[in-house]
């Protein structure tokens, strides 16, 4: 079973840029879905950005122009690129795939790795 690994995180002071990766242990290729997502100290966790073939790479209104999401099939990994960021943007962030169109509770999931952004 292919597991995810993050990695990236930090802290850094607003205004910052950081870039996660999210290493694949197997073929990235088998995932149709991919993408980030974070929860803050006592909220829900939240969708950042997903890339799904075919489809406009989604972002959250919160990181727009301010976020890119990608993925390398060729080296089975997948990143977010962080610039200007903001003390609200502190939260640990996942990197998840989903063979399927819709990341869930069931798809595969990294530990996740903290962004903690002061201001």
């Amino acid at each position: 079973q292919v597991q995810l690994e993050e990695s990236g995180g930090g802290l850094v002071q607003a205004g910052g840029s950081l870039r996660l990766s999210c290493a694949a242990s197997g073929s990235l290729l088998s995932f149709k879905t991919v993408g980030w997502y974070r929860q803050a100290l006592g909220k829900q966790r939240e969708l950042v950005a997903i890339i799904t073939p075919d489809l406009p790479t989604k972002y959250a209104d919160s990181v727009k122009d301010r976020f890119t999401v990608s993925r390398d099939n060729a080296k089975n990994m997948m990143y977010l690129q962080m610039n200007n960021l903001k003390p609200e943007d502190t939260a640990v962030y996942y990197c998840a795939a989903e063979k399927g169109w819709f990341i869930n509770t069931r798809s595969t999931w990294g530990q996740g790795t903290q962004v903690t952004v002061s201001s």
